[in-house]
């Protein structure tokens, strides 16, 4: 029996996290149906023209109303893709450490539950799609958008913007047309999913910054030539981990005002969350043994002195010897050469035992 969820959570998961809302199940981005190999590797330099891009909107598993816009709008199609890769590499690197390590095995299966691992994916996932619409924007791979022309930044009249920058603000407002983001349901689930798809858009919304460059004579800086620029998205995966490791478990209260439900954290003696808190309705598995929602944590590498003990979830690990290579006894020779022996070290390796 197919479980119904609510508008703007469902939606969301089109660009990448869980089952939508509709009479068939609709899958796109980090659900593990989609195999990596088939993700694209960073932008290319120019938007597919033609019937490209048509084609590979018709490849999404996304809503009638949204392959409407992906066909209207070329480089949309990539952009999603893009945010799709973008998103899985930053989960995997957040996470290499942890029991979960943001395997695609068991991710339909978590996705159906409100854990801490799945808010992750929701915020990591709206974030992607964000940041890789603005630097879509600024880069000219999509038509329907340009530079950032809003500066917002005192004696602007003495400052050229010189330097194509991210368009934050359309890639929020083209997100939300995009998702088709409507009043917040009243199911509980649908509100913590909601919150936490925005936590993401503000993780990256944090890293917009204004950068400046000087021109003048002697470097006076009477002409300063500024753009608008994102942090680099390994920031926003690290601030959003952070918001992991400080989850906020909620549940459903009453408004006496207002007579809506809101979100109550136990913790905050029944105070709302932050709307910058990450926030989940159950407590996570331990993912030390295969289950439906990971393999397990058998046969993983891990470090001896810093994760062995929490990674192999108490049951040892197995020591084993390699040989590796690398650049040792390095030189530079004139003019702008460097030339390097190549070393074979033996290193212990370690890995969690099964059992």
């Amino acid at each position: 029996m197919r479980s119904r969820l609510p508008g703007t959570a469902c939606l969301l998961r089109t660009i990448g996290l869980c089952i939508l809302l509709s009479n068939t199940a609709a899958y796109f981005g980090l659900t593990g149906r989609e195999p990596l190999v088939l993700l694209p590797g960073p932008f290319s330099n120019e938007a597919p023209s033609g019937k490209a891009h048509l084609k590979q909107c018709e490849q999404m598993s996304l809503t009638r109303r949204q392959k409407r816009m992906c066909r209207r709008e070329p480089g949309l199609a990539e952009t999603l893709r893009e945010s799709v890769r973008l998103g899985q590499l930053e989960c995997r690197y957040q996470f290499r450490n942890e029991r979960w390590n943001c395997t695609l095995d068991g991710r339909g299966s978590l996705l159906k539950r409100a854990f801490k691992e799945t808010a992750f994916l929701l915020a990591v996932s709206s974030a992607a799609l964000t940041h890789a619409l603005a630097k879509a924007c600024s880069s000219g791979r999509m038509e329907r958008c340009t530079c950032d022309d809003s500066p917002g930044i005192q004696h602007r009249e003495a400052w050229q913007w010189g330097v194509c920058g991210d368009n934050l603000k359309y890639s929020t407002k083209f997100l939300k047309k995009f998702l088709g983001q409507k009043r917040v349901s009243k199911d509980l689930r649908a509100q913590v999913d909601a919150h936490n798809i925005n936590v993401g858009i503000r993780a990256v919304k944090s890293g917009l910054k204004t950068t400046c460059k000087c021109h003048g004579v002697s470097g006076s800086c009477a002409v300063r030539t500024c753009w608008k620029q994102l942090s680099p998205f390994h920031d926003t995966g690290r601030l959003l981990k952070y918001r992991y490791d400080n989850g906020v478990r909620v549940l459903s209260v009453t408004n006496a005002a207002t007579g809506e439900t809101e979100l109550a954290g136990p913790r905050r003696h029944g105070q709302s969350p932050r709307n910058t808190d990450l926030v989940y309705l159950e407590d996570s598995p331990s993912f030390c043994r295969p289950s439906r929602y990971s393999p397990g944590t058998g046969g993983r590498s891990c470090t001896k002195d810093t994760s062995c003990q929490s990674l192999c979830c108490g049951r040892g690990y197995n020591t084993a010897m390699r040989l590796t290579s690398l650049s040792c006894h390095c030189q530079v020779r004139w003019c702008c050469h460097v030339e390097c022996q190549t070393c074979v070290r033996e290193e212990e390796v370690y890995t969690c035992k099964n059992a």
